[in-house]
C-alpha cells in the first residue's frame, strides 16, 4: 500500500520561506516520478513542480526561481523548498506519486496547508 505523508506547512509572512517534506512508503521511490501540487480556495488543483527518477525537474511558471523540488532516495523523501513566498502561494500542498506498474495510477498525500500573510 502506497502512502505519502506531507509535513512542513504553516503560516509565514510574505517574503519568508518554508520547506515541505513528503515521506513515501510502499513504492520503489527511487524509480518513481514525484510531484507537488497545490489547490487554493475556489481554484483547481495545479502542478507546482515535478521531479523524475533521473532528477529532471519541471516547474510552474509562477514558482520558477523561487521554489526548488528535490528528492532523497536514501530516505524515500520528497522536498519542496519555497522561498520568497507570496500571498498567492497560499494553498493546500499535495504530494503526488506517479505509479506505472503494474498499472498506471496516481497516489496523493493528505495535503499540508501553507498560508502566506501579507
Amino acid at each position: 500500500q502506497v502512502q505519502l505523508v506531507e509535513s512542513g506547512g504553516g503560516l509565514v509572512q510574505a517574503g519568508g520561506s518554508l520547506r515541505l517534506s513528503c515521506a513515501a512508503s510502499g513504492l520503489i521511490f527511487s524509480m518513481t516520478t514525484m510531484g507537488w501540487y497545490r489547490q487554493a480556495p475556489g481554484k483547481q488543483r495545479e502542478l507546482v513542480a515535478r521531479i523524475t527518477s533521473g532528477s529532471s525537474t519541471t516547474y510552474a511558471d509562477s514558482v520558477k526561481g523561487r521554489f526548488t523540488i528535490s528528492r532523497d532516495n536514501t530516505k524515500n523523501t520528497l522536498y519542496l523548498q519555497m522561498n520568497s513566498l507570496k500571498p498567492e502561494d497560499t494553498a493546500v500542498y499535495y504530494c503526488n506519486a506517479l505509479i506505472v506498474l503494474p498499472t498506471r495510477r496516481e497516489v496523493w498525500g493528505q495535503g499540508t496547508l501553507v498560508t502566506v500573510s501579507s
